[in-house]
């Protein structure tokens, strides 16, 4: 290949080649849905997995529900001050998208001039993935993978090299691991007076699972508190 001519024994400019020529083999039509799904497609997904994971943990209810939903409340702030870190880390590399500096590629998404290194979009889904798997395992596990091809759909389009990706990962997971710690510290305490909301708690558990609160059987009836101090008065 004459990408990998250019390439030298560098592997990261070799595996940009390789998997960017999957997109140079595949029909048009093919490269178009990809191109919606990694600029777009799988941020919403992640975002929905988020949501997805919110109605479970509110329909379940349980004494962990309010620490549940803190750390799904984490997952997007989480994403938000990892890509706000990335913005000095940019600066300070400046690294040109791989298009810039090698031939042959084939780009999928038109536009893109500012650095390459670290991916915004690898940051984002991993540390959101990351954070859902603090308050989920099943729904994290699902989110990480999202994110896992989120980065390869980045090197597959042709605008980031694989280590831009990597560094997304690394940066992501960061920031979702070691600041979980106080966030959750911080938010605990506000999703718990927000359960104990007339109103808001609603978005902590479903009324039905307050906590006190007994859910009564159609057709059943429940005895008064004071039954047993009435039998003994007669």
């Amino acid at each position: 290949m004459a990408g990998l001519a250019q390439s030298g024994s560098n592997p990261d400019v070799e595996l940009l080649y390789d998997i960017n020529g999957l997109a140079k083999d595949a029909p048009s039509w093919f490269d178009r849905i990809m191109e919606f799904v990694g600029e777009y497609g799988l941020l919403l997904a992640v975002v929905l997995l988020v949501v997805w994971c919110w109605w479970s943990v509110r329909r379940r209810g349980g004494e962990e529900a309010a620490s549940s939903v803190a750390a799904l409340v984490w997952a997007p702030l989480a994403a938000g001050i990892a890509v706000l870190v990335n913005v000095p880390i940019r600066g300070f590399v400046e690294r040109p998208r791989p298009f810039v500096s090698h031939e042959g590629l084939d780009v999928l998404v038109s536009g893109k001039t500012d650095f390459s290194f670290v991916s915004d979009h690898a940051t984002l889904t991993m540390a959101m993935g990351v954070g859902l798997f603090v308050a989920h395992r099943k729904f994290g596990l699902a989110g990480i993978g999202l994110a896992l091809l989120e980065g390869f759909l980045r090197v597959y389009m042709g605008v980031h090299y694989p280590t831009d990706v990597i560094g997304g990962f690394a940066l992501g997971t960061a920031v979702a691991l070691l600041l979980s710690p106080p966030a959750m510290a911080l938010l605990t305490p506000v999703m718990k007076a927000v359960e104990r909301s007339p109103r808001a708690g609603r978005l902590i558990r479903r009324r039905s699972s307050a906590p006190g609160q007994e859910t009564l059987i159609p057709g059943s009836r429940k005895e008064p508190a004071d039954s047993e101090e009435r039998d003994l008065a007669a």
